[in-house]
């Protein structure tokens, strides 16, 4: 009988680890690229257990990969949310009031400047969710998260650890052929220009992002980029030091990691995304 907690890809997502443009090599079967190297000794290949460090799987990409050591996967609790960043009732809402209270919210200076609140993807509760940072100029006027080349390669991302945006439709039907993921943002309006967010704007959208975490109940929560990582962790630390192991936000394993946005502009950082999603899949398999 294999090892349940042994992690092997099938070729559904090597083709979706090639589409990243990660190569990652394992015992039974290399995943091919354009830019070919060297193998990799199969002793690379990550085998993730509960009791055991994670350390990041070997993955061959352009440019220079650090080696980083391996670290606890146990959770590390981070500051308490202020309740003076919860709107009035939030903490209360259902998903349908939760929706309406974003559409209409114009507690701070963004409310006035969207096309269009970017709220979340899917509604009911997902195994995984996942938290970006602000909506793009596409989010913005769709009211979607993770549109255009970014999202093209979160889905390809998600996909090539079995995972797949949470559909409303798939929701409604009983449709789950795969697991599901959930999809916001940190930030709900997009900042005029795409500025950063100010402080009070991004404590104010931490109230709905906290409800959202209550209600789609996840198992495990993906930040990605900064912001998504202040609003869930109150950390400012660079992403080198918070990379790699656990932390926990509402009592849900957080695994911090790289915007699909940063990817598209430091393609050599998918390797570490990959290392990253290895270890948020970890958390699922123990």
């Amino acid at each position: 009988m294999s090892d349940p907690t042994r992690f092997d890809l099938d070729e559904r997502q090597r083709a979706m680890l090639a589409e990243m443009g990660v190569r990652v090599w394992w015992p039974q079967a290399a995943i091919e690229s354009a830019d070919a190297g060297p193998p990799v000794p199969a002793s690379a290949a990550p085998a993730v257990r509960p009791s055991a460090p994670v350390t990041p799987p070997a993955s061959p990409v352009q440019g220079p990969v650090s080696t980083r050591p391996a670290h606890s996967p146990e959770p590390v609790p981070p500051p308490t949310l202020s309740p003076k960043a919860l709107p009035d009732g939030v903490s209360c809402l259902d998903w349908r009031g939760l929706q309406t209270a974003i559409l209409a919210c114009q507690s701070c200076a963004l409310g006035s400047a969207r096309h269009a609140p970017v709220w979340s993807a899917g509604a009911a509760p997902a195994e995984w969710m996942v938290v970006g940072d602000l909506p793009t100029q596409e989010d913005d006027q769709q009211g979607q998260p993770f549109t255009g080349p970014e999202g093209v390669l979160l889905d390809n991302m998600l996909k090539a650890v079995g995972v797949r945006r949470q559909s409303l439709d798939a929701v409604s039907q009983g449709q789950a052929p795969m697991a599901q993921a959930y999809l916001t943002c940190a930030v709900k309006c997009r900042p005029p220009a795409g500025r950063n967010p100010e402080g009070a704007e991004l404590a104010m959208c931490a109230g709905y992002l906290s409800r959202q975490v209550a209600l789609a109940q996840p198992k495990v929560i993906l930040a990605m980029g900064r912001f998504a990582i202040q609003s869930l962790l109150g950390s400012t630390e660079p992403m080198g030091k918070l990379r790699g192991r656990l932390h926990a936000f509402q009592g849900v394993p957080v695994v911090v990691t790289y915007h699909p946005a940063s990817l598209l502009r430091n393609p050599a950082d998918k390797a570490k995304a990959w290392a990253d999603l290895v270890l948020a899949l970890s958390v699922l398999k123990a």
